[in-house]
């Protein structure tokens, strides 16, 4: 992106929606950050039973040394609002589903709802979405009955009580039809927004795994900064706090130990992952501001970079992490030690944190006339790591 391109053209924020742990909508978990509210807890029963796959030893096999997380709550969801038939259900990962009602709050925010008149047309979908999503899990289990069988007839099961039991296991998993692979699919996300609201920009997802959405974001403002589109939704979503994504990062290992985050503490020892959905509406400034929309904020940088060959596709190389800083305030044309507040990324890890903070202190750290502080904080603390929708937590 031209370094001047942002400065020329600034990018209105008009509206937004936020799904996190213990907070069903914007409004809640704003509340919920400035009365500092901790929304990590134990694993619901809804989701998974630690009875099945939970271990204190990190090294037990095929099992995660962590019970807590950030959940999101019930969600209500009417599938006749957005034109789906209720059958529909069972095959489409709860990641689609949600989209739809983040999208349509985001949108009702900016003051763009259903029954709103606006250029559609010009309207698109940029989302942070990473790896598969929860239906997989349950669609490839199912098709593991070949496995099964030869286990049980190797075991001296009969062929009858054999054929029994198989379908007993099938039924306890979903069946596949023509939904299912629609159903599954991470870049449908956008794609059922964009349908179901009758938007006729571009819809896509982008992986770049803890950054998907801010890089989403990175996108939908070059969509808008080169006219080909008029309004963008952006941001993450990630609702996979599954037995799957909790194996993960058991074994990476990444958790902490103690069942605590603690960005930036000196007793932090590891992650908890956090289930969430945060979408922006985005506009140019001067049409934001000419149609009279409220704005939240204007975004008049973005930085990126990648930390090159380093130590191990793991370790995070603090002059990387400042190079996207500098990057960012370089395009906006602002001093760094202009900032009173950074939201760091702040995951709570041993080699994430000190390497985020040697890497900030390189920007913020430089010795100015103004000998101000800089507040740093991270949103993790109280939502967990939200993975694809982190950024978008975060920017929130």
């Amino acid at each position: 992106m031209n370094s001047n391109l942002l400065q020329k053209t600034p990018i209105a924020i008009i509206g937004q929606a936020a799904i996190f742990a213990k907070a069903a909508s914007l409004t809640e978990y704003w509340d919920n950050i400035l009365n500092k509210i901790d929304g990590i807890t134990d694993v619901p029963p809804s989701r998974w039973d630690p009875a099945d796959y939970y271990d204190p030893d990190p090294t037990a096999e095929d099992k995660t040394y962590c019970k807590v997380g950030g959940f999101i709550p019930d969600i209500d969801f009417n599938p006749l609002e957005f034109g789906l038939p209720p059958n529909l259900l069972e095959v489409t990962d709860s990641s689609q589903l949600l989209g739809l009602v983040a999208a349509r709050d985001a949108m009702e925010d900016a003051g763009y709802g259903t029954d709103t008149e606006f250029d559609r047309e010009n309207t698109g979908v940029v989302l942070g979405v990473a790896g598969g999503q929860k239906l997989i899990s349950d669609l490839s289990s199912r098709l593991q009955y070949p496995i099964w069988q030869k286990v049980l007839e190797s075991s001296g099961i009969s062929p009858e009580d054999t054929e029994i039991i198989i379908e007993k296991m099938k039924m306890a998993y979903v069946p596949w039809n023509e939904n299912s692979f629609p159903g599954l699919l991470g870049n449908v996300i956008a794609g059922r927004i964009a349908n179901r609201l009758d938007l006729g920009g571009m819809n896509s997802v982008i992986d770049a795994a803890c950054a998907s959405s801010l890089a989403a974001v990175k996108s939908s403002v070059s969509e808008l900064i080169e006219g080909r589109a008029n309004m963008m939704i952006t941001g993450g979503v990630d609702a996979d706090n599954s037995p799957f994504t909790y194996l993960c990062f058991s074994k990476t290992p990444a958790f902490s130990p103690s069942q605590k985050i603690r960005p930036f503490d000196q007793e932090s020892d590891g992650m908890l992952i956090g289930e969430g959905l945060g979408l922006i509406v985005l506009k140019r400034l001067e049409d934001a501001e000419r149609d009279g929309d409220r704005i939240y904020a204007v975004i008049r940088g973005i930085g990126s970079s990648s930390d090159g060959k380093y130590k191990s596709i793991y370790a995070p190389r603090p002059s990387g992490q400042s190079l996207a800083i500098k990057r960012a305030y370089e395009e906006a044309g602002f001093a760094p030690h202009a900032v009173g507040l950074v939201e760091a990324h702040g995951t709570g890890t041993k080699a994430g944190d000190p390497a985020e903070f040697t890497g900030l202190k390189a920007v913020f750290g430089t010795p100015n006339g103004n000998k101000q502080s800089i507040a740093i904080g991270s949103v993790k603390s109280q939502i967990g790591h939200t993975k694809a929708a982190a950024g978008a937590a975060a920017m929130i």
